[in-house]
């Protein structure tokens, strides 16, 4: 048999192991996701349906109160992912879940601000670990060059949360007099809770740690799959001089910058998701018009449903041409110009439009983002750098809406906090050029890497 059948063959048992893993274990994976996300910003859709009214927030309390979240996730996040790391993935991932699901449950009750406060930290504590714990679980099963695809079909759960999210938040909330006579805003955080907790169960059972374990691959595939991951933990050993431990994650130079652009548009992602809730709510005035509760999600689901398309489309251009710097520079600029304009646009549809512009700018850049940290990084260094990275972009999880509900409370508008969210975006472009540019002429730890073949996927981890 010569080399050119046996590439032809090792390519079939590629294709099929690759199907299987996203045809399995990538879906699931992303439901999770989708009620992740949900369960964390179900407060910006609660926020302007009854509970900043009930509980007398203002502002600058529901913006503490929704980043507040993001303490108890950033103080276990590190330590939750070196769990997984030792523990196993399928172990760890779903008693997150089941934990967050839980804490997301008592938000039925809440009587007032400061419980709120202790229960958005509290569910911070529980899914500490989940998202950077998905990366990796992935990460684990699937080979570099067929990362970025996977990491995108994972990642379209966070804009289509939205976009089903959205409008089943405000039919949940229309529904609560047919079940238990709560209010609608209580009602909608039961019904989005329960589910964390049943997949949670489900994926104790179905999740696998490694392809050698997945009964539902030929022996053919366990075999590509182990063997191409462990040939590519070698490679990154050997080129990493076999720095592989947690240690070596916190004083990588590479793994702070990339935490510092992640920052930027963290920042931008959480202005929009528990603010534009809140935006929409102005356009009644604007316009006139009343909207319920169903009419108001379906709006705020609009600039979502693009931001999935863009996201698949580009991710897609990065895995044929390999990954380079402008796939993640120009959507931080695009939404760095974009988000600030949104509100001088003069008109709902205006200003939908261009908020829809800065969500497809964030959603692009994601996926792709983060097929970076595990080129370099293997074993517990993967597992602290990733959350590491998370760790420091999620302090922009706090502090966005913080800063942009007292800043509004302030000035009276979101004119300066929405400049704001730009003044991050275009500082996530600039670090992302200058890291590329220290990796082509060797000024910092970011290596030389070689170039991919058009066409080919991005195995190495070319940023050019």
């Amino acid at each position: 048999m010569d080399r050119t059948q046996n590439t032809a063959e090792e390519s079939s048992v590629a294709r099929s192991a690759i199907r299987k893993v996203s045809i399995r274990l990538v879906p699931f994976v992303a439901l999770m996701f989708f009620i992740n996300y949900l369960d964390r910003t179900a407060i910006g859709f609660a926020a302007p349906n009854g509970m900043n009214e009930d509980l007398a927030l203002s502002a600058a309390q529901f913006g503490f109160a929704s980043g507040v979240f993001f303490i108890g996730y950033i103080l276990l996040e590190v330590p939750s992912n070196l769990a997984l790391h030792r523990f196993g993935a399928r172990r760890w991932l779903a008693r997150i879940m089941v934990t967050w699901g839980i804490v997301a449950l008592l938000f039925t009750w809440v009587q007032n601000f400061e419980q709120l406060v202790i229960l958005r930290f509290l569910l911070g504590v529980a899914e500490a670990g989940f998202f950077p714990g998905a990366i990796l679980f992935l990460s684990l099963w699937v080979p570099a060059q067929y990362r970025g695809r996977v990491l995108m079909l994972f990642y379209l759960a966070q804009p289509l949360t939205t976009v089903i999210g959205a409008p089943l938040a405000g039919w949940l909330i229309q529904q609560h007099e047919i079940f238990f006579g709560l209010e609608g805003w209580r009602f909608m955080f039961f019904g989005v809770a329960i589910p964390a907790i049943l997949v949670g169960v489900i994926a104790w059972f179905y999740l696998k740690d490694k392809p050698a374990d997945a009964k539902w691959l030929t022996r053919e595939e366990q075999v590509w799959l182990t063997d191409a991951l462990d040939r590519e933990k070698a490679a990154t050993q050997q080129k990493e001089q076999g720095h592989v431990s947690a240690r070596y994650a916190f004083k990588s130079g590479r793994v702070w910058v990339l935490s510092f652009i992640y920052f930027g548009f963290i920042y931008g992602l959480y202005a929009l998701a528990f603010f534009l809730p809140t935006i929409i709510e102005g356009f009644q005035e604007q316009t006139g018009q009343t909207f319920d509760t169903l009419q108001k999600g379906l709006i705020t689901a609009i600039p979502y449903l693009p931001a999935a398309i863009v996201m698949y489309f580009w991710s897609r251009d990065a895995s044929k041409r390999g990954l380079k710097t402008w796939h993640i520079a120009v959507p931080a600029i695009a939404g760095a110009i974009s988000i600030p304009l949104a509100l001088f646009a003069g008109s709902p549809a205006a200003t939908i439009a261009v908020v829809t512009v800065t969500a497809c700018a964030i959603f692009a850049a994601l996926p792709n983002f983060w097929t970076l940290p595990t080129r370099f990084l293997t074993g517990a260094a993967a597992a602290a750098g990733v959350a590491l990275i998370n760790t420091i972009g999620n302090l922009a999880g706090f502090s966005a809406p913080y800063v942009t509900g007292a800043v509004h409370d302030w000035t009276g508008g979101y004119e300066i906090p929405m400049f704001i969210v730009g003044v991050f975006m275009l500082l996530s472009a600039v670090l992302m050029v200058l890291l590329a540019r220290s990796n082509r002429i060797g000024q910092t730890d970011l290596e030389q890497v070689t170039p991919t073949p058009r066409g080919a996927a991005a195995v190495n981890g070319d940023v050019r």
